[in-house]
């Protein structure tokens, strides 16, 4: 099978970004975010969606992780919606609900062709290490409207802000791999219109 994959380079006075994205992957991913925390989410959003991701990123985290970390989903949403493609055969719909220790998140995803973003949750911390934990409803949200799709994630509990975050990740990549499934039943697109967008 050939690999459905998007590339996407961005340039600007914040950042500068080479990123390419395989659903057909191995779960493998090389990272240079100059974010941390955004790298290890990153981490495992690839390794439990079985994608292959490769990002090269220089920001100016100097003044923050706001711009690299925003910038980031802006270009995987675009890889994303590049790799898919004309979305015929693909399942359309995916849903994971994934524990982390004391955490329990669930993300449901419709690459409908039009973005919409709902977070339910609140994060106790502000920050793990150096990282504002606000920011990820700011890569999510950006990588949403980048994918067009339509993305609910919801936090139901936990306690540890990192495990939160994490079970949301893991959850996004699972959700994700599950919508982009090749489905030899469905013929065009999943959709009564015929179209999807």
């Amino acid at each position: 099978m050939d690999k459905r994959t998007g590339y996407v380079e961005r340039d600007t006075f914040e950042t500068q970004i080479k990123l390419k994205f395989s659903i057909d992957g191995n779960g493998e991913s090389h990272l240079e975010t100059g974010v941390p925390f955004l790298t290890h989410m990153l981490t495992l959003f690839t390794k439990h969606g079985l994608f292959s991701l490769d990002v090269d990123a220089q920001g100016d985290t100097e003044v923050d992780d706001h711009h690299t970390t925003e910038d980031i989903g802006i270009c995987l949403g675009k890889a994303i919606r590049e790799a898919i493609g004309d979305k015929k055969g693909i399942n359309r719909y995916g849903y994971a609900v994934v524990p982390m220790d004391e955490a329990l998140s669930e993300v449901a995803i419709d690459l409908s062709g039009r973005p919409y973003f709902v977070f339910n949750g609140e994060l106790p911390s502000q920050r793990v290490g150096t990282f504002d934990t606000e920011l990820v409803k700011e890569f999510l949200d950006k990588l949403c409207i980048e994918a067009q799709m339509n993305l609910h994630v919801t936090i139901r509990y936990g306690e540890n802000t990192h495990h939160m975050i994490e079970s949301v990740f893991k959850a996004l990549g699972r959700a994700l791999d599950a919508a982009t499934v090749q489905n030899p039943r469905i013929q065009g697109v999943l959709s009564t219109k015929g179209t999807l967008g």
